[in-house]
């Protein structure tokens, strides 16, 4: 069996009631130790500023302009565009009274500003330190308190939030620049509270009359304090070095180095998950450094094929709900095939896929199935996509498969989290056996699984499996002013993940588990909570899924936000003639969609305590507004009960007067 990992040492017993450990698993370049970085960069400025010397004309920046309520074409700033304004900003910065050091805010949607504003940070050693609401009420306000951030820049329908009572710590804050404008009452208010307001024009004018020289950073200085999306608490502030940036960059160089597909200057990105998280900057970070363009989505994500249309990117990445969507998508239509066409797609599919998993690459698998079927599913994300990158949660390996082969793209599954600057296992393309995991340990970093006895986990077993631990180059250096959260997090230089993997023979690791979203049932049989989800989340008429017990319950029941169109045919089946809204109160849809569930559940062989007994239905799906999911779309667990707390009590009533 081909192996995609090197053991470099051997698991042990723990001693003294310490845990046993795995074997240490490095990636195949490393075996030897980690590889020599770059000479040529070892801090986010230089990866920037050495390809502005290498590629000043080529394009980097794309936006689409908003006029009279309709969205233009993509505009851009070249590499030379994007510098210039990085040193005026920077400037300005430093004219304002920012030091080395300093702590600057960045608040808004992805977009050209938000680049500027960053690479400004790295071109005078300031801190980048990313804002947003999502992470929780309140969170904003936290940031900028905790952070000590001194300037931000802000989208332009932030403003107010910054602006808002509630945001005391505002009242820190020697000037706020927006993206764009500000209203003259937006500045009556920052004057009102000792701030000094700017425009982005006025901000760039000011640098252009008083210019600084740059102050670039060390490798070991702080680049960002990135705040976590966490599901629950405050937020947790993850320092990252320059080194860790660099470390990521470098690593991902010599990792794609092994392939026949090379990153080019010609590769265009479509960025529309948030700056704020460490998945869009690590591929930013990494178009900037081989000088490829970014264009980011105009800021509506439910018209985000209107982009994908517009731009044709060559590499699209998103986190599985967006996969599971372009999935329901393409079944869809495939569904609405005659039964001829439909057949011959599934011929074609089957077809393909045979040869991929008897080692041919995707696109040589089938030309022909290409060509009759599948290119239409390429259009579909623009029609130049060469590689898909799935991040942030597993994606389905079902997912997954059909991407392998319908999109004529590769598909790669990553694993990492803030705390590692991103991915620390990355799957290989057209490596079919790598399907329904995450892949082989990055270049830059060591792997390895430590037992969790009360969850039965043993990664001294067969199969081992264990907590993900975790370190190298990209690791954090800890959380900010939370010196006992790190020594939590960080034991003898290891990061503890909180996720839980199994080792295949091949050196792979496979996310199976999550040590914090494992519950037990009454009669005492775990369940891990995020794996149903995943699985029960393919049911055609599941939008989406919540799953919740208890220990005091025997029992799992599930908030399910019901597919519109599978259950407005449904109903149109049935006889009903209702809204939406309404339809998801009927008794006789929650029978069905719990016969569907119970479908699912047999056919991927769920033990019957795993199978859902009760749901409700939402006819809204879970987002932020109501505090129920994270930016990355992950489910904040406490706010959902609390939000469905009366729906399931009265839920867990009627079941058990039903068993009665």
């Amino acid at each position: 069996m081909k192996a995609f990992a090197s053991k470099v040492e051997e698991g042990r017993e723990g001693e003294n009631g310490k845990p046993s450990v795995g074997p240490i698993y490095r990636n195949l370049l490393s075996k030897n130790g980690f590889p020599p970085m770059d000479p040529d960069f070892s801090t986010a400025w230089d990866i920037f500023s050495v390809s502005v010397k290498n590629h000043p004309h080529n394009r980097m920046l794309g936006w689409r302009k908003i006029v009279d309520g309709k969205v233009g074409p993509y505009n851009w700033k070249t590499y030379k565009e994007v510098y210039d304004e990085v040193l005026y900003i920077g400037s300005a910065l430093r004219a304002s009274g920012a030091e080395p050091g300093s702590r600057i805010g960045i608040y808004g949607a992805n977009c050209p500003q938000w680049i500027v504003a960053m690479e400004a940070c790295s071109a005078h050693s300031f801190v980048c330190v990313p804002l947003y609401d999502t992470l929780g009420p309140g969170a904003v306000n936290f940031i900028i308190d905790h952070a000590e951030v001194d300037f931000v820049f802000v989208q332009d329908k932030k403003v107010k939030e910054v602006l808002n009572p509630d945001c005391k710590s505002a009242k820190r804050l020697k000037a706020i620049v927006s993206f764009t404008t500000l209203s003259e009452e937006e500045k009556d208010k920052t004057f009102a509270i000792g701030i000094k307001p700017y425009s982005w024009d006025e901000f760039l004018h000011m640098g252009k009359e008083n210019p600084w020289n740059i102050f670039p950073p060390q490798a070991h200085n702080i680049c960002t304090i990135m705040y976590t999306s966490g599901t629950s608490g405050d937020p947790k502030g993850v320092v990252l070095t320059h080194e860790n940036i660099a470390a990521l960059v470098r690593g991902l160089d010599l990792f794609l180095e092994q392939f026949e597909d090379k990153m080019t200057v010609d590769d265009v990105y479509l960025s529309f998950l948030p700056l704020a998280h460490i998945l869009d900057r690590a591929i930013e970070e990494y178009f900037f450094r081989n000088g490829a363009s970014v264009g980011y989505y105009h800021g509506d994500l439910n018209a985000l094929r209107d982009d994908l249309m517009e731009l044709k990117p060559t590499l699209f990445a998103g986190v599985p709900r967006v996969f599971e969507k372009v999935y329901e998508g393409i079944k869809k239509a495939v569904e609405d095939l005659n039964p001829i066409r439909r057949k011959v797609f599934g011929m074609l599919y089957n077809y393909k896929l045979g040869w991929m998993n008897k080692g041919y690459k995707q696109r040589e698998a089938s030309r022909l199935a290409d060509l009759l079927a599948f290119r239409k599913v390429k259009a579909r994300l623009g029609g130049r996509v060469r590689l898909i990158i799935s991040g942030g949660a597993a994606l389905s390996p079902e997912v997954e498969e059909f991407l392998r082969v319908t999109s004529c793209a590769f598909v790669c599954q990553g694993y990492g989290l803030t705390e590692t600057c991103g991915p620390t296992t990355l799957t290989f393309p057209d490596e079919m056996c790598m399907l329904g995991t995450v892949g082989a340990t990055a270049v830059y970093n060591d792997v390895q699984l430590e037992e969790v006895p009360e969850m039965g986990y043993d990664p001294l077993g067969t199969p081992p499996c264990g907590e993900i631990c975790v370190r190298g180059k990209t690791v954090f250096t800890g959380y900010y002013k939370n010196p006992e959260l790190t020594r939590e997090a960080i034991k003898d230089g290891w990061f503890h993940t909180g996720d839980i993997g199994e080792i295949l023979p091949n050196g792979v690791i496979k996310i199976i588990d999550r040590k914090k979203n494992l519950i037990k049932l009454s009669q005492g049989e775990y369940i891990a909570l995020e794996h149903l989800e995943n699985v029960y989340g393919i049911t055609p008429i599941v939008e989406d899924i919540w799953v919740y017990g208890n220990s005091f319950k025997s029992m799992l029941v599930a908030v399910v936000v019901p597919n519109e169109e599978i259950t407005n045919k449904w109903a149109y089946s049935n006889g009903h003639i209702t809204p939406f809204s309404k339809l998801c109160s009927l008794d006789q849809l929650k029978k069905y969609v719990l016969s569907e569930l119970k479908s699912t559940a047999e056919r991927n062989k769920l033990r019957g305590f795993e199978h859902i007994k009760g749901v409700i239905l939402d006819s809204q799906e879970f987002d932020m507004e109501r505090g129920l999911v994270t930016a990355t779309l992950k489910k904040k667990r406490n706010n959902m009960l609390k939000y469905y707390q009366v729906e399931i009590d009265e839920l867990y009533q009627s079941l058990s007067i039903d068993k009665a």
